[in-house]
């Protein structure tokens, strides 16, 4: 740590990557205020249990004189912290800049890609820190506080009438989640690396900043077409991220990405029997997942409580970077086999003849992988409450709603959150009206429920037994989803 840094003040403190960093920066003995237009649990709560002072609003004269103001996306150039921030000449970082200076170290990892960034990070993370590193690190989520099931019994497994003992069921203490952004003094880092801007003052991706040795990619399809205008150039930001690995580091690329120009020494992971490391025989129930890697002649069986088939890809691509990075396979599955998962990640809220998910599916092609691992997991209706994020709701996103919602049997635009927009931007965001009426060119029931309070009348009146609500989407739904679970508990 600098040590003179002694004060800093985050302006927009209540984002989950930027609490996170606050609180490692409070770990670590600094003072550490905030400021925000809302606070609400968990976020709220975390801050409060570590001490952080923080205020809603934007108000100069609770800042101070701190040593460094981190500024966050969320204040506009009218910001009034902001303002005073340039006035009386403050030392100010964008996050990412933050995250380059105390927490990017040598051997630096860095997970991108347009989905499954925040899970491989935090999957590799408990790898490592389960396997004597102790390192640097940041991902963009809340890891769940507590296992949401045992490990799924499937049939066939395990072999031989064998009992499978799932490490979270007791015996062995307590499975404790990791907070989201530590500062060690190891020089090994592995952090987030998202493809979102900088700061409005700087149109650079994060990742730009995070130097990877060894790069995770996951995908590359288009997305944030607020930022990037074409599917070219958000092509290129991944291009120019590929170009910039050192000759000695790892990459490890899924099969899909087909559209980045990859060096010669790529480690693939995929379905594919071409792939470096395959996998396959996915059984998967309510309860998790039972799959096998093969890699090199050799077949390993995963067993994960994480609901999603997807995760299959997740915790392969995180198999193979800490496999190549010569962690034992045996070490690498026994920790796989503890992770207990992200909040936000198809998070059950609740569990009973009614299901009420939460996941942070805030696009068209996110929200389609969320709606098809549920629809093979259950038989009922589902309905699908969805709110996209700003790049989402631009005219040049509208192509990408085509058939992404088939496998729900509703989907309930709710009152879409109002967003900043840049005055020098003529697009005008879609409202929730013409994006139900978009989306409801390829689907029989799309609506607009404007009011939070019909919706949540309509969606618990409107399920039946082994049905599923789902809410999609990056933002908080207003309470929605608490009230839901209430009503659906009466």
């Amino acid at each position: 740590m600098n040590n003179k840094i002694k004060h800093i003040h985050f302006i927009g403190i209540c984002g989950v990557a930027m609490s996170a960093l606050a609180l490692a920066f409070k770990r670590q003995g600094c003072k550490v205020t905030g400021s925000d237009v809302g606070f609400y649990p968990p976020i709220s709560t975390y801050l409060d249990e570590q001490g952080v002072e923080y205020y809603p609003g934007w108000h100069p004269e609770k800042m101070g004189t701190p040593d460094l103001v981190v500024v966050g996306n969320v204040a506009s150039s009218s910001n009034p912290e902001w303002k005073y921030v340039q006035k009386n000449k403050l030392n100010y970082k964008s996050y990412p800049e933050v995250i380059k200076e105390f927490i990017i170290k040598p051997n630096s990892i860095v997970c991108a890609g347009t989905y499954g960034k925040s899970t491989t990070t935090a999957l590799l993370t408990w790898i490592f820190k389960n396997n004597g590193f102790d390192p640097n690190y940041m991902f963009g989520g809340l890891m769940s506080e507590t296992p949401t099931s045992p490990l799924p019994r499937l049939r066939g497994y395990p072999p031989q009438g064998g009992n499978l003992k799932s490490p979270l069921e007791g015996g062995e203490g307590d499975v404790m989640p990791l907070p989201s952004a530590t500062i060690t003094t190891s020089d090994w880092s592995i952090v987030e690396g998202d493809e979102y801007k900088t700061a409005r003052w700087d149109k650079q991706p994060k990742f730009a900043y995070y130097a990877p040795k060894h790069l995770l990619l996951t995908a590359v399809t288009w997305d944030h077409a607020d930022i990037y205008k074409t599917e070219r150039k958000y092509e290129q930001a991944f291009q120019k991220l590929v170009d910039g690995l050192p000759d000695d580091g790892k990459i490890i690329v899924s099969e899909r990405v087909d559209n980045i120009k990859l060096p010669k020494n790529t480690i693939t992971y995929g379905k594919e029997k071409n792939t470096d490391y395959r996998y396959s025989d996915i059984k998967q129930n309510t309860n998790g997942l039972i799959f096998t890697i093969t890699h090199a002649e050799k077949t390993y069986t995963i067993v994960t409580p994480c609901l999603g088939d997807y995760m299959a890809d997740n915790i392969t691509s995180c198999f193979a970077l800490a496999n190549e990075l010569r962690i034992a396979p045996e070490k690498i599955i026994a920790s796989i086999k503890t992770f207990i998962g992200m909040k936000r990640r198809l998070e059950k809220r609740l569990n009973g003849n009614i299901t009420v998910i939460d996941d942070i599916a805030h696009s068209p092609v996110k929200a389609e992988a969320i709606l098809q691992t549920l629809r093979q997991l259950y038989s009922g209706k589902i309905l699908a409450v969805f709110e996209p994020n700003t790049g989402n709701r631009r005219p040049e996103s509208i192509s990408s709603y085509g058939n992404a919602f088939r496998d729900a049997d509703e989907i309930i635009i709710p009152h879409l959150t109002q967003i900043k927009r840049d005055a020098k931007d003529t697009a005008r965001p879609l409202e929730g009206d013409e994006l139900a009426k978009i989306i409801g060119e390829t689907h029989a029931h799309a609506s607009y429920i404007s009011d939070d309070d019909v919706l949540i009348d309509y969606v618990t009146k409107n399920a039946g037994t082994n049905s599923v609500i789902v809410f999609l989407g990056s933002h908080g739904f207003r309470g929605m989803i608490e009230k839901v679970v209430e009503r659906l508990k009466i």
